[in-house]
Order: structure tokens, then C-alpha cells, then sequence
């Protein structure tokens, strides 16, 4: 039923040999893009209008919670359905809000239920998005380049996020806030195009899908991790990836200015950058490194769980750091790491998924991987209001080096997760 382990898959090679990969990757990069600019768009003026804290809370929260909710769902849709259409499903709904918040820019209605429906529908645009691009991705590739593939894209997503917010400020300057929001929808607009008649997924090859479930939602959840519970590499990487993002996510970046002020050295909105541009620079090298030197680093489990625990040792060492320079160096190193083992968990997860109900295993995944990250704002933000962002960081770092070091333990007293 399942397929083989990571470690004895063919010797990968680079996803940017096969075509219709590359057209995907720079699709993907311009909405991942678009995606990034709608938020420094619609935060912008939200926070103009109506400078509340509990509307940028409601932010982070719509963001996440329908990854935790509707993953899996998600996931079951694309075993029964085309996965180009529920990815195309995700870009309107991206084009709808961005839309929607142009609307209510040109006619100054906005109301903070108005900011709220339209923040909630972008959240469930990335769920499926995210799940179903995974999906395809795996039929667009295949398993000798799925390593290289998932690596890529998640590359793609860290450009994203540094692009994003600079030409979301440039959009802005040239166009203005109003008519910016409405130049954004056209990034999105060659993913959509190009997936009309992309030659990719099992519906385009007509590919015999085995029995089909229907799709229950709760119910779905709990017989997928039911599944996966008999696949212990798919389920220990499940288990890694959501508890670093129940445990950290990436809400240490919200702390940053807290801890640029605390290094005390020169200008804290300058430190502040600097602190995050070393963590998203030390991703984009790992994406670099291992594309260009991808045989050093086989995926596998045993990687996979060494790298996320060295991750939660760097970002315990950073959150008790007195050092400026120091500080940089370490957060450049976190960001290596966690693009190294986040994408190698997502990799292993898709090569070992059973095909029958690859889109449940993938959408439970997301759900671990993206949709735990709601409550990093309280293992991270609530317990630094409580303490202070130091104490915080470095508690729930050695929450998930715990986990890290009790998954690796459990792997070695076993002698393999397969």
C-alpha cells in the first residue's frame, strides 16, 4: 500500500530538468508573490482606518485556522477531484479578496466585519492552494525529482515572502493603495491560465484512483491519522512538523523587535530587519546549497529529525544570546536549518503517502504543519507577554527539541521509522 522510504528512492536529481515543473515554479513564485502584497496592501490601509490590535490579531488567526480546519477536507477533495481545478479554485478566491478590499477602497466603506469576511476567504484560498499544488506537484515531477521539486518550492515561498513586501511598497508608491490592490490580482492570473490545460494530475492521465471515500470532514481527520498511524515514517514526520509549528512556527518573528531592543545595538527598526533578513537569507542559501550540492544531504528521516532538532537548539542558543553580531549568525543558521528539514519532512511525507488517499495524508500534513501554528502566537506571544520574549523563545524551543530528541531516541532503539 505504501511506497518505499525516502532513503531508497532513486539518486534525485534537479526538478528544474523537467518543463512543466519550471512553468509551475514561476506561477507559484507570482502568486506566492501577489499573496505576500495583498497583506502589506490591505494591512496597510486596515491599520490606517482602524488601528486595531484585535483586527491584526484576527489577521494571524484567519490566516492559519483554516489550514488546522479545512486541510484535510482539502486533502479528500483532490482524491476525488481534479487538483488543477481546486488549485484554480483558490486563485479566484485570491483575485475575489483582493478584489473585494479594492471595492471597498474606492467607495471608503471598508467596515471591520467587511476586513474580517475578506481576511477569512484569503485564508481559505492558501488551504487550496497549498494542499492541492502538492498534490499536483507530485505528478508533475515524480519521485526521483520530488526532493529537488519540494526544496524548490519552498525556496519559492521564502522569495515570496522577501519579494512580496517590496514591490507591494513600489505597487503602492506608483499606483496607490486603491488602484495596487487591483494590479495584484493579475499575479495570480498565469497560474489560473496555465492550469486550463496544464498536462498534469491523475485526472489528465486518467489514472486509476482505487475506491473513493467520501468526503466527511471530522470523520475524514480521524481515519486519516488512523492511516497514517500504520506508516511510522509518514507518521513521525507528522508528528515533527506540527510540533514545530504548535512549539515555534514562525511567531518568533513577531518578538523581533523585542529582541532587536534588548541586543541593543544601533537603531531598533534597523536591527529588527537585519535580525530577519539573516533568518530568511540563511533559507535561501540552504535552497541554494542543496539544489547545487543535494548529495551531501540525502533525504531521509535520520536527516530530517538531526536537522529540526539542531533547528530547536539554534533557536534556543538565539533567545539567550547577548551578542549582536552573535545573534545574526545564529538566526542565519536557524534559517538554514528549517528550510533544510521543513521541506525534507514535506518530501518524505509525499514519497511514502499512499496513493489511494495521497490528498487525506498530504491535507492532514498541512493541517499539522501550517494549521498548528494558530496557537504559536500562545506558546510564544501569550508566555512572552506573561514573562518576556527571551523566556518564551527559549521554553518552547526546548519544548520541540524534546520532541525532536524523543522521536530521534525512539528511532534508534527501533533501528528505522520504515
Amino acid at each position: 500500500m505504501t511506497s518505499t522510504v525516502a532513503s531508497s528512492t532513486p539518486a534525485a536529481s534537479s526538478a528544474l530538468r523537467v518543463p512543466g515543473f519550471r512553468i509551475f515554479l514561476i506561477t507559484f513564485l507570482l502568486a506566492m508573490m501577489a499573496d505576500n502584497i495583498e497583506h502589506v496592501i490591505s494591512y496597510w490601509v486596515a491599520f490606517q482606518k482602524f488601528h486595531s490590535p484585535a483586527l491584526g490579531g484576527f489577521a494571524v488567526v484567519s490566516h492559519w485556522l483554516p489550514f488546522l480546519m479545512f486541510s484535510v477536507p482539502v486533502g479528500a477533495l483532490n482524491d476525488r477531484f481534479d487538483s488543477r481545478r481546486l488549485i484554480q479554485a483558490g486563485m479566484v478566491l485570491f483575485i475575489t479578496a483582493s478584489a473585494g478590499w479594492g471595492y471597498f477602497f474606492v467607495t471608503d466603506s471598508l467596515q471591520v466585519w467587511h476586513a474580517m469576511v475578506l481576511l477569512t476567504i484569503h485564508g481559505c484560498a492558501g488551504v487550496l492552494w497549498g494542499t492541492s499544488s502538492q498534490m499536483l506537484l507530485y505528478d508533475i515531477v515524480g519521485p526521483a525529482h520530488l526532493p529537488s521539486a519540494v526544496r524548490l518550492n519552498a525556496t519559492a515561498r521564502y522569495l515570496g515572502f522577501l519579494v512580496g513586501p517590496g514591490v507591494g511598497s513600489l505597487v503602492m508608491r506608483m499606483f496607490g493603495p486603491t488602484w495596487g490592490i487591483f494590479v495584484n490580482t493579475l499575479f495570480y492570473l498565469p497560474l489560473l491560465f496555465w492550469l486550463v490545460r496544464a498536462p498534469y494530475g491523475r485526472h489528465f492521465r486518467g489514472a486509476a484512483l482505487g475506491a473513493r471515500r467520501a468526503v466527511r470532514g471530522f470523520s475524514d481527520i480521524v481515519q486519516t491519522i488512523r492511516d497514517v498511524r500504520g506508516i511510522p515514517v509518514v507518521a513521525a514526520m507528522v508528528v515533527l512538523a506540527g510540533a514545530a509549528s504548535f512549539f515555534i512556527g514562525n511567531s518568533y518573528h513577531a518578538q523581533m523587535p523585542g529582541f532587536a531592543h534588548d541586543l541593543g545595538h544601533g537603531d531598533p527598526g534597523l536591527t529588527y530587519t537585519l535580525l530577519l533578513g539573516a533568518d530568511a537569507a540563511g533559507a535561501l542559501l540552504a535552497g541554494i546549497l542543496l539544489e547545487t550540492r543535494g548529495n551531501w544531504l540525502p533525504t531521509a528521516p535520520a536527516s530530517a529529525l538531526k536537522l529540526a532538532f539542531l533547528w530547536g537548539c539554534s533557536l534556543l542558543t538565539f533567545s539567550l544570546m547577548s551578542s549582536y553580531a552573535a545573534a545574526i549568525c545564529v538566526l542565519f543558521l536557524a534559517g538554514f536549518l528549517e528550510l533544510s528539514f521543513s521541506s525534507m519532512t514535506q518530501a518524505i511525507v509525499q514519497l511514502n503517502a499512499p496513493d489511494t488517499i495521497r490528498g487525506r495524508v498530504l491535507g492532514l500534513f498541512s493541517m499539522s504543519a501550517s494549521g498548528l501554528r494558530a496557537f504559536s502566537g500562545v506558546t510564544v506571544g501569550l508566555l512572552g507577554s506573561l514573562t518576556n520574549p527571551h523566556v518564551s523563545l527559549a521554553l518552547s524551543a526546548l519544548a520541540f527539541v524534546t520532541v525532536a530528541g524523543l522521536l530521534l531516541l525512539r528511532r534508534s532503539q527501533q533501528g528505522g521509522l520504515a
